[in-house]
């Protein structure tokens, strides 16, 4: 019995990730910073690479510092030049990981810049707790570099 009642939960957890995760996903998509500020806890252990010559990556860690993120990445990149596809999906329980490619095109700079990415999110309480990205940093910089 007490198997069954762990499954249940541990389904249910997993649910609630993935459903988070998805609305997080559909809101950075739009570009609603308000529904992204709505879905990162108060605090959240943020980890972005730091690369000093990329003027949107810095330390985060309150949820509007987080979703400001996204806000500072489309005034220094080319909004029509954005690309994203998301190749894997994976939840388990409070964890989920998203796996895929980007790119883009600095505007400072006309140069552009493209790799994979994985991005490790926890939802805890409904809300987003743990962001960590991992992506071709020295794609990002090379094209935040002036020639």
């Amino acid at each position: 019995m007490s198997v069954k009642s762990h499954e249940t939960t541990a389904s249910s957890v997993a649910e609630v990730t993935r459903q988070v995760v998805q609305e997080f996903v559909a809101a950075r998509v739009a570009g609603d910073v308000e529904r992204l500020v709505e879905l990162f806890a108060d605090e959240v252990d943020w980890v972005l690479a730091e690369n000093p010559v990329v003027p949107w990556i810095r330390p985060r860690s309150t949820g509007a510092e987080c979703a400001a993120q996204f806000t500072e990445l489309a005034e220094y990149t080319v909004a029509e030049d954005a690309r994203a596809s998301v190749d894997t999906f994976l939840v388990d329980g409070s964890d989920a990981v998203l796996m895929g490619h980007i790119s883009g095109t600095v505007r400072a700079t006309g140069k552009t810049f493209e790799g994979p990415f994985a991005l490790r999110l926890t939802v805890e309480e409904g809300r987003v707790t743990r962001h960590h990205l991992y992506e071709n940093s020295l794609s990002v910089a090379e094209a935040c570099t002036p020639s």
